[in-house]
This record gives C-alpha cells, structure tokens and sequence, in this order.
C-alpha cells in the first residue's frame, strides 16, 4: 500500500490531488447557525491536507455529513465544516456546490487558494448505491472535475468499510495512496490483532449486543478480560436469568448471549451495580441497586459506583486496552458517571490504549477527559469494530492493488 509520503517523495507542486476525508462531525442545530459540538474527525484530517498544501497541491476534498437520502439537504451542508477547517488549515477554503464548481476551482487554484471542499458527496445517491454502475459512473465524474492525472489519497478512515464511489471506486480510477490518518489507524488496530502485550482489556458499551457481536466474538479469542457496559449489558443480564425492568433489551439475543457467558465466563465481566431511574431524562428519580435487582418500571442508565471501581481495578492491570462504546447514557450529567470512570481509568493507566472512536471518542472530548492520556484516539467507530472483527474493508482492500 503506498502512502502519503511515497506520494510527497513524487513531487505534487502544482497537480490535482483528490483526498476523501472524513468530516462528518456531529451539529447542534437549535440555534439559527449550526454548531460543531466536536470537531475531532475535523482536526484528524488536516495534517494530510496540510502535507499536501505545503507540497504545493491543488486538493480538493470530498466528505459526506450524515445521511441525506440521495438528494440536497440545506441541514446537512458542509457549509459549517468549511469554516472550521479553513480556521484549523489558516486557508482559504472553497466549498463547491457541485463538479462544475470544482472544475472552476482547478482551473483557477494558485498557492493562495489551494483548498477545495465539494458539498456533501452523499447529496448524490450514486455515492452510496449498491449498483456497481452508478457508483462507477459518479466515479468518472469525479476523476474528470479533477483531471485524469490527479493523485487520489485516502484519508477517512471513518468510511474505509464502506464500498462507495468516493472511497472504494476512485481509488480504481486514480493513482492511489493512503493518507496519514488512515496509514495511523490501520497500523494501530494491527497491534490489537497482533500480538498484544497482556493483559489484554476491552470495554465494550453502547445500546445493542447486535451491533457488536462479530466483533465480541472475535475479541473474546484473544482478549483476557471483557468489560461490558451500556444498553447491551441487560441482555448479558437478561441471559443470566435476571429481570432487567425496562431497560433497554434484546430479547432475540439473549440465547446469544447465554452461549457467550457459558464459553467465556472466566473472561466476561458483568456491571455489579447499576444507576436505575423511573424515566429516561436528565431530571427522573434515580437510585443504585445491585445489577441483578432491576425492579419493574426502572431502566438502568448507567453502571453504579461498586462497577465502576471493578472497572477501573481490571484497567488498571492491563497492558493493552480497546474500548469502544460509553457505558452509560453520558449525554445526561445523572448518567455520566460510569463512562467518566471508564475514561479516566484508562487515561491513568499506563497500557497501550485506543478509544474506538463514535461515542467514545465524543464522550472523551465531552467530559473533559484530557486526550494525552490514550495512545490513540480513532476517528472511525464502525470501521474499528470492523478491522478487529478481521472483516474486509473495501476501502483498505483497494489501496492494497
């Protein structure tokens, strides 16, 4: 797979490099002007672009926000992005509307202006289609608003594990190089399917025990413990033969989970206590009880304070650590308690350690955690979970040919 600085080593002064970043960051929409609430991906993405720049490339940036549904979104415009990342490059940044705009834009392009943003490549619904013909033909669009001897790099490490036509069918139109966020990232999810130093610790939290069962059971093959948190943890519970109240449950996973614990119960560590309430927002009546005396009409909302010492005492042992997944609904400041515990644990901790991106990654930033204290802090949740599931991710797979 070549890379940036084999890109670099070329020479860019002057030509086209067409780079897919990953800028989909989350907005608060309720004021008149939306509002970055974390600008993580925003600020991953810039060292390659500046690389380029400094370089003396032309580079126009293709990204997606959210999920339009194949048409253009006024509340989804990357408008907000261009600002951010114009402050963050200390360039001028030209969001395109379309390809004709992009077409201009390198036409004109000078040292003063290197940097083209294309609106939301997901305003088009050729970017996500599973017809091969229509990514391709949105694929010859885009190599031709650059030129055919472009450069492509890919640097959203956040859509590696998807085949779409800004990821996977570029990168089969151009020369194709691998950018410095996700050469960072592969190389990091390597060492934890690698060898890893042990003890080797994962923290997994978030909703749904479907969402990461090929990854819990690829992980419970090399891992020495199993920290589980949030939503999924009740069906782990449920498996147990415990009542869980109205907590959040999978009922057509509790089988699953049955096998799971019954293969792996030396390794699979479950909350002791649990933070219930009798409603799910920031002001219902709350209360701590032991994980297996959930009543009827409470939820659980977050891990309780004897979990979150467990927590904290495995992490602190550990030499690897993975987490992905908040442990508790973190957003409400009731239910926080158990993912800031979680965090800093880990942050403390002396391990190898990388947050696996999405709500992690947010609730790091949110709750004020200091980022110097993990190893590496991933931009992409679902692609992580993917890489350490030993999935194939397109979007690696064609920078390998």
């Amino acid at each position: 797979m070549q890379t940036l600085d084999d890109l670099l080593a070329t020479g860019v002064t002057g030509r086209t490099v067409l780079v897919r970043s990953d800028l989909n960051v989350p907005l608060d929409r309720s004021g008149a002007t939306p509002v970055i609430t974390d600008d993580g991906r925003i600020r991953a993405s810039v060292p390659t672009i500046k690389a380029l720049t400094d370089g003396g490339a032309h580079v126009v940036v293709m990204a997606h926000l959210g999920r339009p549904k194949g048409a253009p979104d006024p509340t989804l415009s990357l408008e907000p992005v261009a600002k951010r990342l114009c402050e963050l490059l200390g360039k001028t940044v030209f969001l395109a509307k379309n390809l004709d705009d992009v077409r201009q834009a390198v036409a004109q392009m000078d040292g003063l202006n290197p940097v083209t943003l294309l609106e939301n490549v997901r305003f088009d619904a050729r970017e996500t289609s599973k017809d091969a013909a229509e990514r391709a033909a949105l694929a010859d669009e885009l190599v031709a608003s650059v030129g055919a001897d472009a450069a492509f790099v890919s640097d959203g490490f956040g859509v590696v594990h998807r085949k779409q036509a800004s990821v996977y069918d570029v990168a089969q139109r151009l020369p194709h190089y691998a950018g410095y966020l996700v050469t960072a990232e592969t190389a990091v999810l390597r060492k934890l399917t690698g060898d890893p130093d042990r003890p080797y610790v994962v923290v997994l939290g978030g909703a749904k025990v479907s969402d990461k069962l090929g990854v819990i059971t690829a992980l419970l093959a090399k891992v020495d413990t199993l920290l589980i948190g949030g939503g999924m943890a009740y069906t782990f519970l449920a498996a147990q033969g415990h009542g869980v109240g109205g907590s959040l449950l999978q009922a057509d996973q509790i089988d699953t989970c049955r096998e799971l614990l019954a293969q792996h119960a030396k390794k699979i560590v479950l909350p002791r206590d649990i933070v219930i309430a009798d409603g799910f927002s920031a002001d219902a009546a709350t209360r701590v009880v032991a994980a297996t005396e959930i009543p009827d009409g409470w939820q659980g909302l977050d891990i309780g304070p004897a979990t979150r010492e467990a927590f904290a005492a495995v992490i602190a042992n550990a030499r690897t650590i993975f987490w992905n997944g908040p442990v508790g609904v973190f957003e409400m400041a009731p239910f926080a308690e158990g993912t800031r515990a979680v965090a800093q644990a880990i942050a403390d901790s002396s391990a190898f350690s990388v947050v696996g991106g999405g709500d992690s990654a947010a609730a790091v930033r949110q709750l004020g955690i200091d980022e110097a204290g993990f190893s590496h802090i991933s931009t992409g949740g679902g692609a992580s979970l993917e890489f350490l599931e030993g999935a194939e991710l397109p979007g690696i797979t064609v920078l390998e040919n």
